[in-house]
């Protein structure tokens, strides 16, 4: 991909407010985005292919730990993610979101959705009781087996 491309797709990202922007020309991708631990209007261009990447004190490319220490998790049933993606706790952007904290739940209700290789996967309770705990955010990068919610 030409250099001159990934400028401009750095100069629209950031006239934009857009976080996150991938684009694919046939073999080539390239995924441009800005988070909120970097100093504001900072990117990463990663040329070759599409993989998501966190600046920290220790270089790129590491995987922030979204999950909770488990003395901060509340007791009751824990919901944990059976895959890695992108967690949505509303069906789309600005909707409400399918459960907040103290909503009852049952078996079968949709708790979250689980973006996954571009595919969105909801995510049930597998009990009746209410939510305790929301213990990710919306947009949160998720990890398999990662405390999602706790339902009492």
């Amino acid at each position: 991909m030409d250099i001159r491309k990934v400028k401009k797709l750095i100069e629209l990202l950031e006239e934009s407010g857009v976080a996150e922007i991938e684009i694919r020309e046939g073999e080539e991708s390239v995924r441009i985005s800005r988070y909120g631990q970097m100093a504001p209007g900072t990117m990463i261009a990663a040329p070759g292919p599409a993989t998501a990447v966190t600046p920290d004190a220790g270089g790129v490319g590491q995987t922030p730990d979204t999950s909770k220490p488990p003395d901060e998790i509340p007791d009751g049933h824990t919901v944990r993610s059976p895959m890695v993606g992108t967690l949505y706790l509303a069906p789309s952007p600005g909707a409400k979101p399918f459960v907040e904290i103290g909503s009852e739940v049952k078996t079968g209700d949709t708790l979250c959705i689980i973006e996954a290789m571009k595919m969105m996967n909801q995510i049930e309770s597998d009990t009746d009781g209410r939510v305790r705990a929301i213990l990710a955010e919306n947009g949160d990068p998720v990890e398999f087996d990662q405390p999602l919610f706790v339902i009492e």
